[in-house]
C-alpha cells in the first residue's frame, strides 16, 4: 500500500527566549517526522500591548543554535515576514523559507512588495489565506509569488475569520482549500490545525481531516511549555504531544486500484443523482415562473416573507428527520430561495415588457 508521508513544519508560535527556542528546536529536530523548524520572530497581535516578537535578535538565536547544536542541513528553518526589510534579515540569517501571514495575503500591495523583496533570492515561500472566505485572494497571492519567478510555494490553511464562530478560532470551511485544489492543483496544501483550532483538543480532529481532503502536510505550534507561552498558548502543544499526535493520524493509500470498480459504481449513481438533482432545480425554477404570472396579474410583491419563513421551518423539520445537518439544508435553500426570488423578478419584468409593446 502506498502511502504519503506528510510534511511537517513544527515550532513555536513565537520565540520567546534563546533557551525557550534551544529547547523546542533540540526536541523537533530529534523527531524523525518534522520536516521544517517554525519559528515566530515578528509577532504584531491584534490589539497593542501583548509581547510582539524580538524581531531581528530571535534570528541571531536561530542562526547561532543551529551552528552550536551541528543541526542537519537539510533541516530547513522558516520566520514570517511581512516587509521587505523582514525579507532582507531572513536571507542574513540564513532562513531557508519564509511564509506570508493571513493579514498580509489580504492585501494585496503588501504581497506585491514581499514578492519583489523575495525575487531571486531563492527562498522557500508558504502562503496562509487571508482572513476572509474569499479564494481569489489566496490564489492572487500565490499567482504573484510564482510570477517572480519563486519556485517552492505551498499554500497554508488557517481557517476563516466569520460572525458566531464558537467552535473554532478560525472556522475551516474546508470547500474553500477544496476550491483552490481545484483551481491550482500543483500547488500543495498544508494545514495550520493550530490557527483554525485555537485549543489543542481539537487539533488531531483537523489535522485527520486535513490528511483525509488529501492535504500534502500541516503546520503546528509546538512550545516546550505551553501553559507559560507568550503568545497563542491554548493552541501549542509539547514535541511530545506533538508526536503522539502525529502517531495516531491515519494516512490513507494513494493507490486507488483494489477499490477502482467499487469507486466507478458508486460515482456513476452519484452522476445519475446530480443529474436528477439538476433537472429538479430546473422544474422547480418553471415553476417560479408561473407563480411569478400570478403574483403579477394579482398585482403581488415577489418576495413574500411569511410565506419563506413559513417554508423554510417546513424545510429544516423535513432535513431533520432525514438526518441532514441543518446548517447545510438553510444555506443550501437561501441559494435556491435567492436564485427563485431572481427568475421570478427577470420574469415579471419580461412580462411587463410584453405587455407594454
Amino acid at each position: 500500500m502506498s502511502e504519503k508521508v506528510p510534511y511537517i513544519i513544527a515550532g513555536p508560535c513565537s520565540v520567546e527566549s534563546r533557551s525557550q527556542l534551544s529547547e523546542a528546536v533540540a526536541a523537533l529536530t530529534a523527531m524523525p517526522q518534522v520536516s521544517m523548524i517554525r519559528c515566530g520572530v515578528w509577532k504584531p497581535r491584534t490589539r497593542p500591548g501583548g509581547f510582539e516578537g524580538w524581531g531581528e535578535e530571535a534570528l541571531v538565536w536561530v542562526r547561532e543554535l543551529r551552528e552550536e547544536m551541528k543541526i542537519r542541513k537539510e533541516m530547513p528553518f522558516c520566520c514570517e515576514v511581512a516587509k521587505p526589510e523582514h525579507v532582507e534579515k531572513a536571507i542574513k540569517y540564513g532562513m531557508d523559507a519564509v511564509w506570508i501571514g493571513a493579514r498580509t495575503t489580504a492585501n494585496p500591495f503588501m504581497v506585491q512588495e514581499l514578492t519583489e523583496a523575495l525575487r531571486g533570492t531563492g527562498l522557500a515561500v508558504l502562503v496562509k489565506n487571508a482572513p476572509s472566505p474569499d479564494v481569489r485572494l489566496w490564489i492572487g497571492a500565490l499567482e504573484r509569488c510564482m510570477q517572480v519567478g519563486i519556485k517552492d510555494v505551498k499554500a497554508v490553511h488557517r481557517g476563516f475569520d466569520v460572525f458566531k464562530n464558537d467552535k473554532y478560532r478560525n472556522n475551516p470551511l474546508w470547500e474553500i482549500p477544496i476550491e483552490l485544489r481545484r483551481r491550482m492543483p500543483e500547488v500543495p496544501i498544508l494545514c495550520d490545525p493550530s490557527h483554525i483550532a485555537g485549543r489543542k483538543k481539537l487539533l488531531l480532529m483537523l489535522a485527520q481531516t486535513a490528511m483525509d481532503l488529501g492535504f500534502e502536510g500541516l503546520m503546528v505550534e509546538s512550545h516546550p511549555n505551553p501553559a507559560e507561552a507568550l503568545t497563542d498558548a491554548e493552541q501549542q502543544v509539547t514535541p511530545e504531544e506533538l508526536g503522539e499526535m502525529l502517531g495516531q493520524l491515519v494516512l490513507r493509500s494513494t493507490d486507488s486500484r483494489k477499490a477502482d470498480e467499487e469507486l466507478r459504481v458508486l460515482r456513476e449513481q452519484i452522476d445519475h443523482l446530480d443529474r436528477q438533482t439538476l433537472q429538479i432545480l430546473a422544474a422547480r425554477f418553471e415553476v417560479s415562473k408561473q407563480i411569478a404570472r400570478v403574483k403579477a396579474k394579482d398585482n403581488l410583491a415577489v418576495f413574500q416573507p411569511k410565506r419563506w419563513d413559513s417554508l423554510l421551518q417546513q424545510r429544516m423539520d423535513t432535513a431533520r428527520e432525514l438526518g441532514l445537518r441543518e446548517e447545510f439544508v438553510k444555506e443550501m435553500y437561501e441559494k435556491i430561495h435567492a436564485e427563485s426570488v431572481r427568475v421570478q423578478t427577470e420574469y415579471t419584468d419580461s412580462l411587463k415588457e410584453s405587455n407594454n409593446q
